[in-house]
């Protein structure tokens, strides 16, 4: 797909220096750029590169003075990173713009499927199925009976959606993510085997969530396991039954977060940390990666380790960490001395 600087300019609603007409059909980093492809600079460590670099384009800051001879087209903007974002999401978009049912596929009667909405081959859509306008399935994905799915949301392939799960809309889920199977409920009995409690619940995933590949949220035993409006989820991270995650909190990959714990608004949290369940976890929270957490956080706590300690107390004590070695040789010789001297 090949646009003029012209048409990447007007929406980027930058200035051009250079050729209009010239035409762009890739994006690449500035260092490995060829002709027909656009980068930005924003970092000034690569300026350098601006001058050897082969794209045909290059977005810049509009106070960008070159101190030798381009061999480019420039197109200046107020924010250049801002900007290269906003045209990776533009071809990101073109690149995913499909629509039409594709087949083979199992669309039940009872679906409800908006306007420009696209279905890959081998997908199955279930009873009384809701898919809003805009929506993108992709092949291999299975949709069980009463979901929802919001306007602008894409589900790329081998994705599992559940019965009853309510998706909002814009939301990203990559391949591989299951969505609303069993919560770990299992009784034990008087004997040494378990008796499993149904899982009768559902998920609800509110707006604008972005939810990475093989990630794994359980249905509630009963009422709602909730992603809240804009939170961003990584790949390989397991949510528990019955687990609430607020506001534009982000969570790096291979977290699990067992049942019942609820997540404040604005939290950052570390890859492969590790949450028990039933914690109440406050706003503007953040914990470190591999952080053990097993007791409730206030807001704004800031945390690290296993198990956790508030980030300034963890600094300090890794230092008697880093001397555990000197310490146990120095406290060898002093017990040796002290017999000596019995």
């Amino acid at each position: 797909m090949k646009y003029s600087i012209k048409k990447i300019a007007d929406y980027l609603q930058g200035a051009i220096d250079g050729d209009p007409n010239t035409e762009i059909s890739n994006i690449a980093k500035i260092e490995e750029a060829h002709s027909g492809d656009i980068t930005f600079l924003a970092n000034p460590i690569y300026t350098p590169h601006i001058y050897t670099t082969k794209a045909s384009a290059v977005i810049v800051k509009d106070d960008f003075q070159a101190e030798k001879p381009l061999k480019t087209n420039l197109i200046r903007v107020k924010d250049p990173y801002q900007a290269f974002s906003q045209l990776l999401e533009f071809y990101n978009t073109t690149y995913d713009d499909k629509t039409g049912i594709e087949i083979p596929s199992k669309i039940s009667n009872t679906a409800s499927i908006g306007k420009n909405v696209y279905i890959g081959a081998f997908a199955y859509i279930g009873e009384n199925v809701k898919i809003g306008n805009n929506v993108k399935i992709f092949p291999n994905t299975y949709i069980g009976n009463n979901a929802s799915i919001g306007d602008n949301t894409i589900i790329f392939p081998n994705v599992t959606i559940y019965h009853d799960t309510q998706i909002g809309a814009y939301v990203t889920i990559h391949s591989g993510t299951v969505i609303g199977a069993d919560g770990f409920g299992f009784a034990p009995n008087n004997g040494n085997d378990f008796k499993k409690v149904p899982q009768i619940g559902n998920v609800i995933i509110e707006d604008r969530v972005e939810i990475g590949s093989n990630a794994s949220i359980d249905r509630a035993t009963i009422g709602s396991t909730v992603i809240k409006r804009g939170v961003k989820l990584d790949n390989f991270i397991q949510v528990a039954h019955n687990v609430e995650i607020g506001e534009n909190t982000v969570i790096a990959a291979s977290t699990g977060i067992s049942g019942s714990t609820k997540i404040g608004k604005n939290c950052m949290i570390g890859g492969q940390a590790g949450l028990t369940g039933h914690l109440k976890i406050g706003n503007n929270v953040k914990i470190g990666a591999q952080s053990g957490i097993s007791h409730n956080l206030k807001d704004n706590e800031i945390v690290v380790g296993t198990p956790a300690l508030p980030i300034r107390n963890f600094k300090k004590s890794s230092i008697l960490f880093k001397n555990l070695e000197d310490l146990y040789k120095r406290i060898q010789k002093l017990e040796k001395e002290l017999n000596n001297l019995k």
